[in-house]
Formats: C-alpha cells, sequence, structure tokens
C-alpha cells in the first residue's frame, strides 16, 4: 500500500487516513462507508454508552455464517479502570469469529455470578493489500461495570451464545479484579513502554504478574501492528494480526490488573481513522474524562488511593514524529494544567505520576529527547511539582538526576530520596519491555555495576531538526529489558508519603531503586 516516500513524508495522519481509504475503494476493495460504534447496555452494573468510534466495515461481502458458539472461545481478556477506579472497570475480549449475543457475568463469588449483561462488539475490518495484512476481520467485545464497591474482589466470565462461563465445566475460564480501596492505603503499580510480540515481552509479563500490581502503565507503543512508526500509508509492514497476538501474549496479565495505556508513535495506524486511532478505539476501553475524546482517546486521567495518574500523548507535541503534531490545538495542554492544579489542590491527592510515550529526558542514540515535550509540558510539571514522568520510546532503561529548568538541582544516586515539593522533577525512560533494544554513548551504570560519567553527549529533538547537547542529569543506564515497579505508602497528615520506585530486569535483578518523598495532606 502507500504513496511516494517523499508524498507521505508531507502528509498529515489525516490526509494519509484519506488517501489511502480512496485508493482501496477505486480497487473496490472495500465498499461502503462506516459503522458507528455505541455500547449495548442492560442489566446490573452497566450505564450509559461508551465513547463512540468510527472503524472500516464490510458491507456489500457475503453475510459470514456464525459459526458454533459452543466450539468458540474468548480470548485475549482485558481490563481497564473507568473514570472512578474504585466503582467503574471495563472488561474486553476477543473472539477469532462472529458469534451470537455475547455477554458478560460477574459476582462476588465464582459460584454467584450475575444474570447476562449484554456486551457491545466491536467489529474491525482490514481488507488483504493494507500493509501485510490478510483480509482480516477482528470481533472485540466490552462491557462497562459500574456501582462496583471500593476494595473489592469481583469474579467474572465473558461467553456467547453457546459458551457459558457459568457453565460447572468452563468455571477455569472465570477471571478477577479488585477495584480501588475507598481511602488511602499501600499499592504496587507497575509500568513500561515498548513491549510488542515475542519471548521477551512474555517474560516481563510473568514477572509483573508476581509484583501483584493493583495496575499496569503501559507507555505507548503497545503492539507494534505497524512497525514503521512513522504514522505514514508507506508503512508497508502494517498487520493487523499482530494485536491478536499481543492480546493472546498479555492475557494472564491483563485479565486480572487493568492495563492502561497511553499510545505512542507506532499505535497511529492510517487506514481505520483520519487521526490513527480507530483501530485502538476498537480494541481498549479508557476512561472518557480527557479533553477531546475525538481525536485524543489515549488521554485520560484516573485516581487510586493517595495518587492521581495522567495519560498524555505525546504525538499531538512531537517534532521527531510529526503525523499528528498540533492534533489537539492545544487544548490537551490546556487540560493537563487544570488537571494538575486540581490534583494538586486535591486533600485525598499526595502524589502525581505522568506517563506518555516520547521523553522528555532520555540519552538514547535512537530517539533521544523530545523538544515538543520540553517546550510545551515540562514547565507545567515542574509549576506544579509532579512526582513522577514515566515514558517509553527508547528501547532501554534510563533514569534522571532531580531536575528543573534543564538543570540538575540534586544529584539523586541509586538509593536516594527526591523532593518535588523544593527540588524538581524525576523522569524514568522504562521503554525496554520487549522490543528490539537500541544503544547509549555512555556506559552502562546500573545497580552494582555504577560507571559514573560527569555529562553524556545527546541530542534533542527540536521544530528545526536535531539539536546536539551535552547533559548531566543522566544517573542511570541499563541497556536490557526491564520494567518498573512502584510501591506507594501512605502516611498520616503532615508526614512523609513516599513513592519507592525500582527499576526490575527481565531476569528478576533489581537494576535501580530511588525514593519520592512528600509531606502527606
Amino acid at each position: 500500500m502507500g504513496v511516494p516516500e517523499k508524498l507521505a513524508a508531507r502528509m498529515s495522519m489525516a490526509e494519509q487516513h484519506e488517501y489511502l481509504r480512496s485508493r482501496f475503494s477505486r480497487r473496490n476493495l472495500i465498499r461502503g462507508g462506516a459503522v458507528t460504534l455505541g455500547a449495548v447496555t442492560g442489566g446490573a452494573f452497566v450505564t450509559g454508552a461508551t465513547a463512540q468510534a468510527t472503524v472500516p466495515t464490510r458491507r456489500t461481502a457475503p453475510a459470514a455464517g456464525q459459526a458454533d458458539g459452543s466450539l468458540v472461545a474468548p480470548f485475549g481478556r482485558h481490563l481497564a479502570w473507568g473514570n472512578d477506579p474504585r466503582t467503574e472497570v471495563s472488561v474486553s475480549w476477543q473472539v477469532p469469529v462472529a458469534v451470537k449475543k455475547p455477554f458478560i457475568r460477574v459476582g462476588a463469588h465464582p459460584w454467584d455470578l450475575s444474570r447476562r449483561i449484554d456486551a457491545e462488539v466491536r467489529t474491525l475490518y482490514t481488507p488483504a493489500g493494507v500493509g501485510a495484512s490478510g483480509d482480516h476481520t477482528q470481533y472485540y467485545l466490552h462491557a462497562k461495570l459500574t456501582h462496583l464497591r471500593p476494595g473489592r474482589t469481583y469474579y467474572y466470565g465473558v461467553g456467547h451464545q453457546g459458551f457459558d462461563p457459568a457453565e460447572p465445566h468452563l468455571l477455569g475460564t472465570l477471571g478477577t479484579f479488585t477495584t480501588a480501596p475507598a481511602h488511602k492505603a499501600p499499592f504496587t503499580f507497575t509500568a513500561f513502554g515498548d513491549e510488542g510480540v515475542g519471548y521477551h515481552g512474555l517474560a516481563n509479563n510473568a514477572l509483573i504478574l508476581g509484583q501483584n500490581p493493583a495496575f499496569h502503565l503501559h507507555a505507548g507503543d503497545i503492539a507494534y501492528g505497524d512497525p514503521a512508526g512513522q504514522g505514514k500509508t508507506a508503512d508497508t509492514g502494517f498487520d493487523s494480526r499482530t494485536w491478536d497476538q499481543f492480546l493472546h501474549q498479555t492475557e494472564s496479565v491483563a485479565k486480572q490488573v487493568p492495563w492502561m495505556p497511553a499510545y505512542g508513535n507506532h499505535d497511529m495506524e492510517a487506514w481505520y481513522s483520519p487521526n490513527g486511532y480507530g483501530g485502538e478505539e476498537a480494541r481498549w476501553t479508557l476512561p472518557d474524562n480527557g479533553p477531546d475524546r475525538r481525536n485524543l482517546p489515549g488521554v485520560y486521567s484516573f485516581v487510586y488511593g493517595n495518587t492521581a495518574v495522567i495519560s498524555l500523548d505525546a504525538n499531538d507535541i512531537s517534532f521527531e514524529i510529526p503525523a499528528n503534531l498540533g492534533i489537539s490545538g492545544g487544548t490537551q495542554t490546556t487540560w493537563l494544567e487544570t488537571q494538575l492544579k486540581r490534583y494538586r489542590a486535591a486533600e485525598d491527592v499526595d502524589f502525581i505520576v505522568v506517563f506518555f510515550h516520547h521523553c522528555a529526558y532520555c540519552t538514547s542514540t535512537a530517539h533521544a529527547s523530545e523538544g515538543g515535550v520540553r517546550q510545551e509540558w515540562v514547565p507545567l510539571f515542574e509549576k506544579y511539582t509532579v512526582d513522577l514522568v514515566i515514558n517509553g520510546h527508547n528501547h532501554q532503561y534510563e533514569r534522571t538526576d532531580v531536575i528543573k529548568g534543564g538543570e540538575v538541582t540534586r544529584k539523586l544516586p541509586i538509593g536516594g530520596t527526591a523532593y518535588p515539593e523544593t527540588d524538581g522533577v524525576v523522569y524514568v525512560t522504562a521503554g525496554a519491555a520487549g522490543r528490539s533494544l537500541y544503544a547509549f554513548s555512555a556506559p552502562d551504570s546500573y545497580e552494582g555495576h555504577e560507571h559514573e560519567v560527569d555529562s553524556v553527549a545527546s541530542f534533542v529533538n527540536t521544530k528545526e531538526g536535531k539539536r546536539n547537547e551535552t547533559v548531566t542529569w543522566s544517573r542511570v543506564r541499563y541497556l536490557d529489558y526491564s520494567f518498573l515497579r512502584v510501591d506507594v505508602t501512605p502516611a498520616a497528615k503532615g508526614r512523609r508519603a513516599t513513592l519507592t520506585v525500582s527499576g526490575i530486569a527481565e531476569t528478576g535483578a533489581r537494576i535501580d531503586h530511588f525514593t519520592v518523598a512528600r509531606t502527606a495532606k
């Protein structure tokens, strides 16, 4: 598929989408418009409608016969928080072929599940010739559960006509989730970016499950259905079937741990919608409290315990990969400041964690730092004393000292403590979840193998192109597969609440640890 490379480089994501759809229409590979997806609701726990998305479908193809439901098993279960993790959870899954009357059951005990609650079906069609994809239809199913009780563990089963998880021989297919507590309590969460499909992703997932996290943050570049990651119609390696593999791979964790993604450059898929996110909207049901659900479906926030978490879409401000540059018209940055101001003033919030894809500060020889992030968001992180920023994009682990105004305000050795109220912000690149690794220009330096240097040669992506810089803030560098574990410990009012942040290698070894301390409200 695609357009000449020189032309594609000048096209926005919306222009690429229009070109691709018109090209395939002329070739009669797909006829007719699109399907608008709304929520199918019913029964206890379910209210309202989920965000709508427009994705391609076939109208002129012969109607596909539905398989015997007893021979079709759901797969790829993945959870996500709703707007309030204390009372809302979305359950999503796939089926390999069309089924009748998909549903979910949920209850406090595996032997006492609710009646059937209808699920929403989002059908995603990709014709042969769009990248490397074969003629492929994917069936994503979603149920948004509301009015749950805080701090409660629930059992759930997903099914359809002919496959009822409440049947004794199918009880082994049940999953569980636990809602956020009503009050401040210790908890753990994990994070990484740039996973893709492969054995390193599997290895990290196995370790993450063992951390017993309350939720997991995925800082963009999720499955790599589009391996080129330029947001171009010339990205010929795109294969929608990669997502089937990915959701199989992550199910062991995501079926019981809410999996909260931000979108990266490899998550823009030009075929499905003008903003590149039509495919993502078919696959995920995320909180809908962001500034612009139409253009930025991966921007949202939630509060768990004493910690506010904000997901941003750095494609909107990326100079390096500008396919969606400026898509929000500035509304995302305005919304971000509103959220930061609100959370910093909230009596029940001690910590603010922000995650997104492109790095504010990194010395990778591949992408290094994103000037758009430094220009638009870093001043807000400093103004509202954000406690931790987590990025992906660069396939390695790197952690900074404490930074403010582009300078080191406090060296943060392994095992050290940062005080964001007075010192500044700590940035962690956790992009070594599974894809092939990049490189550093300086030696690795990590727990048990420290190799300190005075400065590191790097660059930042600006509107005018790459600008070389020499930095002194690169404290920990680890070039192998890893993820992030964060242990949150509340405290009585006036005492120090803490985030204990650890870098964990694929081997299980700890490669970094530090503490962020803040006076509890």
